[in-house]
């Protein structure tokens, strides 16, 4: 079976069929560098790592665009009309690119603790002003945008009047229509220079206090946070390419945003296919501050948050995350996590179990039905995946799996039940998906490599504090690492080493 998504634009499933064969365009909106990356960070990204890693397997060529939005971010259409890069800095006291590279680092290394594989090309806001203004321009001179007082704002129900001519209406992808958002529309900052509330910025004149800005033809200002997006998913995949992904909370305004101003500029629809990832809850309420839930990634490695009972390995939050299907919502709870923490070491240890295995030398199996068994639920993976990339069914079978791995193990299941083709197989497809498409590691290994490194780096102070006859330091971390179970070796010619008791 080819492989289906679910396309939010057509609101079913569709083969994957990609525009230039054996090549995939896919770009997915990066985080808003103006703090810490949350809890709610996580799933977009782990699971457009799946896609990623997924079409790889399949022998795809991609270029994944993921962007990083490191200039304004000014929002409007029912959200506080602010410049979260701006007044966060002032806030820290820090020049803007220098808080843009704290939390770009940060968001990095959060990645890096999940696995996730590097985009093709991480472009930034800032970086791409001319071409924000390239397109603001075309924009303004096909007649679907208007200048005042140095904003631009694109003039949505001209574009909807001439939707049949250009491309789709706004409101496609959210199915909201404009009675529906002008409804729902807040009373905000200037918007008495719109036209129309439904009416969004390009650009916005910077008042004086604002740090951020740039040259325009319009006078100083910063680009609105819509058109940031259309302009770098353009200039890196083209006019119309595969895959927009995202949230479901991007779909309205962000997206639909998009569609409508790539679409004047482009003459035709930016995506052909919208894959969005559900939300998460935490303990059956929404993320937000006004609940005091916003888990930020280091609180949750670390378990300093007030909401949580422990740390949690992000290698845990990956396969919690993998455990329901990316468009269901997901609600986070201590109890959830710590049953995924158990499932997580459950399936290692049958997956280490597997490895160690013997292939039989009987090319046909001793029980008939067992290895028939174990070959469909194998082959039902990839089945699962293409049918718009269920991992939790994979998963799934893999626990189905896990007791016949583990009773060949054990030999209570002769080791001839299955045939030599069959266990192959088994090695195989297993370490295809849990560790090249599903990107899962092994927690306990990761924290014995973070061991060694700890311990090296106690192991050198104290040499020094020896070589400086500091006896007093050298003695007291002997001891107190013999009080949590390490006990360290001196040996004759000068080097340290330990043992865990």
């Amino acid at each position: 079976m080819p492989l289906q998504l679910y396309n939010t634009l057509s609101r079913k499933k569709e083969v994957f069929t990609p525009i230039t064969p054996g090549l995939v365009g896919l770009y997915v909106c990066g985080p808003t560098v103006s703090g810490e990356s949350h809890l709610g960070h996580a799933r977009p990204y782990i699971t457009f790592d799946i896609l990623y890693r997924y079409f790889l397997h399949l022998g795809y060529k991609v270029r994944y665009v993921r962007n990083i939005t490191d200039a304004g971010h000014f929002e409007e259409e029912g959200r506080v009309a602010e410049d979260k890069i701006s007044s966060k800095a002032i806030l820290e006291k820090l020049e803007p690119m220098e808080l843009v590279q704290k939390y770009t680092n940060l968001f990095h290394w959060a990645m890096q603790q999940f696995n996730t594989l590097p985009p093709s090309i991480e472009p930034t806001a800032t970086g791409h002003i001319v071409e924000q203004i390239n397109m603001i321009q075309q924009i303004i001179a096909d007649g679907y945008a208007y200048v005042v007082n140095g904003s631009v704002y694109f003039d949505v129900e001209k574009y909807n009047n001439d939707f049949s001519k250009i491309g789709q209406p706004y409101g496609i992808l959210s199915g909201r229509n404009i009675e529906e958002q002008l409804e729902t529309t807040r009373q905000l900052e200037n918007q008495d220079e719109k036209r129309n509330k439904n009416d969004f910025a390009l650009w916005k004149n910077a008042p004086p206090e604002h740090i951020m800005r740039w040259t325009s033809p319009w006078g100083e200002g910063f680009p609105g946070w819509h058109i940031e997006c259309s302009a770098m998913s353009t200039k890196y995949l083209g006019k119309q390419f595969d895959i927009h992904g995202g949230g479901m909370d991007l779909q309205f305004p962000h997206h639909e945003c998009e569609i409508a101003q790539s679409t004047v500029c482009n003459h035709q629809p930016p995506a052909r296919y919208w894959v969005h990832n559900n939300m998460i809850t935490i303990n059956g309420k929404k993320m937000g501050k006004s609940y005091n839930n916003v888990i930020k990634l280091t609180e949750l490695f670390s378990g300093t948050h007030p909401i949580l009972a422990q740390a949690y390995h992000p290698m845990t939050i990956r396969f919690f995350i993998l455990q329901s299907h990316y468009r269901s919502t997901l609600d986070f709870s201590n109890e959830a996590l710590q049953a995924a923490e158990k499932a997580l070491k459950r399936l290692w240890e049958a997956y280490t179990n597997l490895q160690s295995l013997t292939i039989p030398d009987n090319t046909e199996p001793a029980d008939a039905a067992l290895d028939n068994k174990v070959k469909e639920w194998v082959n039902q993976f990839t089945e699962f995946m293409d049918d718009d990339l269920s991992t939790a069914k994979v998963l799934a079978n893999m626990f189905e799996l896990a007791p016949v791995i583990n009773s060949l193990k054990n030999k209570q299941i002769p080791e001839n039940s299955l045939s030599s083709h069959t266990v192959q197989l088994l090695q195989q497809q297993m370490k295809l998906f849990i560790e090249d498409i599903f990107g899962l590691q092994n927690p306990s290994t990761e924290q014995n490599d973070l061991l060694q490194k700890v311990m090296q780096v106690l192991l050198n102070i104290r040499k020094q504090a020896k070589a400086k006859k500091d006896f007093v330091t050298s003695d007291t971390i002997r001891n107190e690492l013999l009080a949590v179970g390490i006990q360290i070796k001196d040996e004759k010619d000068g080097s340290m080493s330990y043992t865990l008791l």
